[in-house]
């Protein structure tokens, strides 16, 4: 399992990617990342214990928003992006 960091993620993280085994799913994935890099990367993923709405995740380039959320299901061979919300005009 890929995972790839983008903007400030980066920061937090030290990495542009990392390959970690796999977790079951997206909540958990969040739940280990959280716990690994510390309060930054918990408060930009969570806001409580629901996903931040200032995140975009994707799964293998989709929006877990159109898939099932945090609860989408991962596979060993899944490639996953962190970004954060950007506004722009």
């Amino acid at each position: 399992m890929r995972v790839k960091f983008f903007a400030y993620f980066r920061d937090y993280t030290g990495e542009k990617e990392i390959k970690t085994h796999h977790y079951p799913t997206v909540k958990e994935l969040l739940l280990f990342l959280a716990e690994e890099y510390g309060k930054k990367m918990r408060d930009a993923l969570f806001d409580g214990q629901e996903i931040s709405g200032e995140v975009i995740i994707l799964v293998n380039g989709r929006n877990i928003y159109f898939l099932d959320e945090i609860n989408t299901e991962l596979c060993d061979e899944d490639e996953i992006s962190i970004f954060p919300v950007v506004a722009g005009g």
